[in-house]
């Protein structure tokens, strides 16, 4: 019975020195309050059916727009919750995790775990003087470094031209859904166009901080090697084949460089994805009749790939110099997307943007940014009714626009952790136009110049835990 005991306390003591050289945190924040928004688009129409979003073939202006207000979340940040841990290998090596959900305050279901709210959730180890590496759904190398030096704190209202968001105002009446027919979008903003934020099946290497550097890297991986067999092709010539399967390839990679000295900070950042899917491919001419719409993705000149074959390539240049009174940002982005069907087709956005932000009391905290860009586009429209009454035609399109938008904020600190917040943005996009050219035709029909303007404010109380 004593050695019974004994062996319990044993176990219990070995136990408890085990878990002394492990921690495990719950933390998260909750965002909720007040938020309004408003968009106007204006257009002039004409028989152009890439821009059939905004145009009527009679020639009339077309007007869009609306009024939004609701009791929402996340304007500042985005509500989540999360779950990481170390555990102390010894000699300075140690294992971390971190899993995070998103939280949805205003919804019957108010965790997802579905694939859309996996925040983050990766595994990793850390040598302490080196470095560390992790698995999993991660950040990229720009969006920690945009992290790191965004005026707003990356919040999810208008105005920011570098994390172009929307709150409380859904894209299609936002405007990026408005102009379909484009390879642009309407004026590349409210969902994140400027890079990519995450990514799944990624390796993230990091440095620790040497001399004022740290480096960061990751790799993604996702390929697939399938079979080949032969279908019918969805046209009115059921006589054509095509086929479906073959290799699918899914990667990117990415690299990143701080630099810090006494009150300044830099960042250059580079990343690059790479999609390549079979998809289905059909040997068509330009006139052929599709009873179905391609799939999403770049088109190739005098035939159609069913599927997305493109080389995504995104750079972000960001500095901070703290000035004690306030902190000053100057950020820089750019995104072009690449068919790898025909180089010729793309889409590019580029942004610049400044700010300030700091404490106007021991209480109030404030910040102000604006900031200016264009987007514009050659490539490939999947439809020309005109041209081909009743069936389909490739054709050409190029659009170009240039945007603008500005954002003030402020916190007032209840506690270090509980704040009350007020978030004013208005942005605008101006000059866009298109020029369409159908497939075997001579003439290129130009569109009028649209506009389209948008505002978006918020009032609410964050809690961080």
């Amino acid at each position: 019975m004593k050695k019974s005991i004994f062996a319990i306390a044993a176990a219990t003591a070995f136990t408890g020195a085990a878990q002394a050289q492990s921690s495990v945190s719950v933390y998260g924040i909750l965002d909720v309050g007040y938020i309004g928004a408003n968009a106007s688009v204006r257009g002039v129409g004409n028989a152009n059916p890439a821009n059939a979003g905004l145009n009527n073939s009679s020639g009339y202006p077309v007007n869009q727009g609306g009024n939004y207000n609701q009791f929402g979340s996340s304007a500042e940040s985005t509500s989540r919750i999360g779950f990481r841990g170390t555990e102390d290998l010894g000699g300075g090596l140690a294992a971390f995790f971190t899993v995070e959900f998103g939280l949805q305050p205003n919804n019957a279901q108010v965790m997802d775990t579905g694939v859309g709210q996996n925040r983050q959730t990766f595994v990793g180890v850390r040598q302490k003087g080196l470095g560390e590496m992790s698995f999993g759904t991660q950040y990229t190398s720009i969006h920690n470094a945009a992290a790191a030096t965004d005026p707003g704190q990356l919040n999810n209202m208008m105005g920011n031209v570098i994390y172009d968001k929307a709150a409380g105002l859904s894209s299609t009446a936002a405007g990026s859904a408005m102009n379909g027919g484009t390879l642009l979008g309407f004026g590349g903003q409210q969902n994140n166009t400027s890079y990519t934020v995450r990514s799944t099946n990624m390796l993230r290497i990091a440095t620790e901080t040497m001399g004022g550097l740290k480096g960061n890297a990751f790799y993604v991986l996702n390929s697939a090697n399938t079979s080949q067999q032969q279908i019918n092709p969805v046209s009115a010539n059921s006589s054509r084949a095509g086929s479906t399967g073959g290799q699918a390839q899914n990667y990117g990679w990415g690299l990143g460089l701080d630099f810090t000295y006494q009150k300044a900070f830099i960042t250059a950042n580079y990343q690059s994805f790479v999609n390549r899917t079979a998809g289905v491919s059909f040997d068509i001419s330009a006139n052929t009749i599709l009873t179905g719409a391609p799939a999403a993705g770049y088109y190739g000149a005098g035939g159609a790939a069913f599927g997305t074959n493109v080389t995504d390539n995104q750079q972000y240049f960001a500095g901070t110099y703290d000035f004690g009174i306030l902190k000053a940002y100057a950020q820089y982005v750019s995104r072009k997307v690449i068919s790898q069907l025909d180089s010729s087709v793309y889409s590019q956005r580029t942004a610049t943007q400044i700010g300030v932000r700091g404490f106007v009391s021991p209480k109030v905290e404030t910040w102000l940014s604006g900031g200016i860009g264009k987007v514009q586009g050659f490539g490939y429209s999947a439809y020309d009714t005109v041209a081909n009454a009743g069936g389909t035609a490739l054709g050409t399109n190029t659009s170009r626009a240039s945007f603008n938008g500005w954002q003030i904020g402020s916190n007032y600190w209840l506690s270090k952790r509980t704040n009350l917040y007020t978030i004013y943005g208005m942005q605008s996009t101006s000059n866009m136009t298109i020029n369409y050219q159908a497939a075997g035709s001579s003439t290129a029909v130009a569109n009028q110049p649209t506009s389209y303007k948008a505002s978006n404010y918020a009032i609410g109380v964050r809690h961080t835990f």
